[in-house]
């Protein structure tokens, strides 16, 4: 097996685990409403493994308004 295929399959399996997190959590129940929620939702796939040793990331983001 080769060098790139070791690491493409470790990235799938640490994603595929952030998505059991998040869906443990419940971030999957209902559509996201903000970019907040979103983020949050990322964040926790993008974390992997590391949500079950006490990481747990939020995201704070506000989207600019048009102008009136």
């Amino acid at each position: 097996m080769r060098a790139g295929s070791v690491l493409g399959l470790l990235v799938v399996i640490w994603l595929a685990i952030g998505v059991l997190a998040a869906a443990q959590r419940g971030y999957f129940s209902s559509a996201p409403e903000n970019c907040a929620e979103a983020g949050t939702v990322a964040a926790a796939i993008a974390a992997g493994p590391l949500n079950y040793t006490g990481v747990n990331p939020k995201i704070k983001c506000e989207l600019p308004q048009p102008s009136p």
